[in-house]
């Protein structure tokens, strides 16, 4: 058995895509996966699985999540050591990756978009945009920022999911 988490892009937020965490780990352990765990409210899951493919697993927790809810969400699988990996590739300061939020990404964002997306600038606001991720630091913080989950994901063409840093840290704690 492999330990994974996936992080599921738009639920329980501003009452829509609503499930019940106690629900879904019900609906991941009658799908064959093992040890389910949830943290907080907003899609992140920590399990065991002898399928070790991430698409396969991404497409079994989007099925149960479907078959069980009735809509579609976007599923990203990481293993502990890509989370680990990104977390330890921020480029930021310690001060300011304690207050840093990281949008995973789905896919590979085109690299003419990654680098026209790259030349912008708005006060007060510092991002990084690698393969995997967009690091983001705002000094007015995330909720007054121009550069949100819904703009990068409109200016990469690409689905993301966005943790702050103490998410994140949590979910690598979880899964080691």
């Amino acid at each position: 058995m492999k330990t994974f988490i996936a992080l599921l892009r738009g639920i329980n937020v501003s009452g829509k895509n609503k499930i019940p965490m106690a629900d879904l780990r019900q609906a991941l352990t009658n799908s064959n996966l093992q040890n389910v765990q949830t943290y907080i409210q907003s899609g992140n899951i920590i399990f065991q699985s002898s399928e070790t493919n991430k698409k396969v697993l991404e497409a079994l927790i989007n099925k149960a999540i479907s078959d069980k809810f009735s809509f579609n969400i976007p599923v990203l699988v990481l293993t502990p050591d890509e989370l680990k990996a990104i977390f330890n590739d921020s480029p930021f300061p310690q001060e300011e990756k304690e207050k840093s939020y990281f949008t995973f990404l789905f896919e590979v964002p085109n690299s003419d978009l990654t680098k026209e997306v790259s030349a912008l600038n708005y006060p007060n606001e510092t991002f990084k945009i690698t393969n995997s991720c967009v690091y983001f630091y705002s000094a007015i913080g995330y909720g007054k920022a121009k550069c949100s989950n819904n703009f990068f994901e409109r200016k990469l063409k690409v689905t993301a999911t966005a943790r702050n840093y103490k998410t994140t840290l949590k979910l690598i704690d979880l899964s080691c």
